[in-house]
């Protein structure tokens, strides 16, 4: 059994874990991850809730089932829409050339000037704790990495005899991008892909850890890391239940990403 057999399939098992969790979780666990019981606060697991309750006495558990459905929703939608723009705008360049490259060019290293916190914080002035600052800066941080990736591969595929045998034979640019283009292009992708959802994933927790990401009540794992803190004392498990979650994504998703060298 190769080594990268063995990390793949601890990748997949680390992300349909938390997949299965973020689609399964609500439906299956009953508790209100919003209701508050301060009768209830910082109760220890088992019993009737298997992670304990935090500070408010609200469940740990459907908190975290919550959190992983955000999460698991927002990282894949960010990383879909870098895709989808940089993927396009690098087909577009690498065939059109000339003005089009250029100002598609510009456009990239503009973005690139730019830190892609510093994008997400400026969005995210506009409409303090809402979602949509947060998908839309990460996604506009992430798009430059697949136009780079797909107008350097597009271009040295474009000048193959066989795509220059293609042309001659009145084939369109459509035909050259499904036949010639995206074989060579879908494995690279689906890597960056998965590093674009785990790096989507841990900017919504880091952000909302900091405070200027989503705001409480909402479940989420950064939130709940956050809350949890000042009783780490009293809550160990609690507390590195939302942290745990976030580490086992983002390496399953590494690990699925992840090539051999040698």
């Amino acid at each position: 059994m190769s080594s990268r057999f063995v990390r793949r399939a601890i990748g997949a098992a680390c992300v349909g874990a938390v997949v299965l969790l973020a689609i399964l979780g609500p439906w299956l666990i009953e508790a209100d991850p919003l209701r508050q019981n301060l009768r209830a606060a910082l109760r220890p697991p088992f019993g009737d809730d298997l992670l304990g309750t935090d500070h408010l006495g609200r469940s740990v558990l459907a908190r975290l089932a919550h959190a992983a459905r955000l999460s698991v929703s927002f990282g894949a939608a960010s990383a879909a829409s870098a895709a989808l723009l940089g993927t396009g705008l690098g087909l577009v360049a690498a065939l059109r050339g000339g003005i089009v490259d250029r100002v598609a060019g510009a456009l990239c290293d503009a973005t690139m000037a730019l830190p892609g916190l510093l994008l997400v914080l400026i969005l995210a002035a506009f409409a303090p704790g809402a979602f949509w600052p947060l998908y839309l800066g990460i996604a506009l941080a992430l798009w430059v990495e697949f136009f780079r990736l797909v107008r350097t591969v597009a271009r040295s595929r474009l000048m193959a005899p066989e795509v220059e045998a293609a042309r001659l034979f009145g084939f369109g640019d459509l035909h050259i991008v499904k036949r010639h283009l995206l074989p060579h292009l879908l494995p690279a992708l689906g890597a960056l892909f998965a590093f674009g959802f785990g790096a989507s994933v841990a900017a919504v927790s880091t952000l909302s850890f900091i405070g200027v990401g989503l705001r409480p009540p909402t479940p989420e794992w950064g939130n709940m890391m956050t809350e949890l803190l000042p009783y780490y004392d009293e809550a160990p498990i609690q507390l590195l239940a939302p942290a745990g979650l976030l580490f086992a994504t983002v390496l399953g998703l590494q690990l699925l990403a992840g090539r051999d060298t040698k």
